[in-house]
């Protein structure tokens, strides 16, 4: 079973459906189920709207009956409970403002790092996919009062912030990478020692981690950052 993170974007444009159902319909089917059941966290924006995407991607992963989704929606500091990971065949962890679902999640952190490592198939989207690093960037657009991507990619921090997160991979993610101007956020963030090493994801495109290589699915691409001795570097993995 794979780790699949989404960049953001339209969810069908991503290629990140079809794997990810047929991961969870094999972990379903070894209990006797023939239809998937897939939990979607999402939390809610302050003015207490639900993210478009999470209407998306549900819609994406339950259209034709393909899989049973069950979506929990919290607001902005409210924690989900512990129940919402009972008897799932697969986790999405849905998109929105990134400090406030690493809040949301962290009486689950424990159980989701157990479910995974038992084969629980993951997908992360945008907010999602960020917190799934062992060291999670949650937002910000300055270093050191200096600015490093757009204002509007910031999360509502100011000065960029790393946090831990999930644990489900080992490098730094950011999110709609070209599109928002985050991967000169990470860049930056290499230059400044705060990440070793991170991946960027473009929207519309999935990084898949499992047993093999990385793979990438979508119509964009990922950026490896690698901080140097005296230099980052930066290259892509096409999809």
């Amino acid at each position: 079973m794979s780790i699949h993170l989404v960049g953001g974007g339209a969810f069908v444009a991503s290629d990140a459906a079809a794997p990810f159902l047929a991961e969870a319909t094999a972990r379903a089917a070894a209990v006797g189920r023939a239809v998937p059941r897939i939990g979607l966290l999402s939390v809610a924006g302050a003015d207490g709207a639900s993210p478009g995407s999470t209407a998306d991607i549900a819609e994406v992963l339950g259209g034709a009956r393909a899989a049973e989704v069950l979506v929990t929606e919290t607001t902005p500091g409210d924690p989900f409970a512990t129940t919402v990971l009972s008897d799932v065949d697969a986790l999405v962890v849905g998109g929105g403002v990134t400090p406030h679902y690493l809040d949301a999640v962290a009486p689950l952190v424990d159980q989701i790092r157990l479910l995974v490592a038992d084969g629980l198939p993951y997908l992360g989207y945008s907010a999602g996919a960020m917190i799934a690093a062992d060291r999670a960037l949650v937002g910000g657009w300055l270093i050191g009062r200096v600015e490093v991507c757009p204002e509007d990619a910031s999360e509502g921090l100011d000065e960029v912030e790393l946090r831990e997160g999930l644990g489900l991979v080992d490098l730094t993610i950011d999110v709609h990478a070209v599109q928002a101007g985050t991967l000169a956020r990470l860049i930056a963030s290499a230059e400044a020692e705060f990440v070793a090493a991170g991946l960027a994801i473009d929207e519309d495109t999935t990084l898949v981690v499992g047993d093999g290589p990385l793979e990438v699915r979508g119509t964009g691409s990922v950026w490896r950052v690698v901080a140097g001795e005296d230099s980052v570097s930066v290259a892509t993995m096409g999809a």
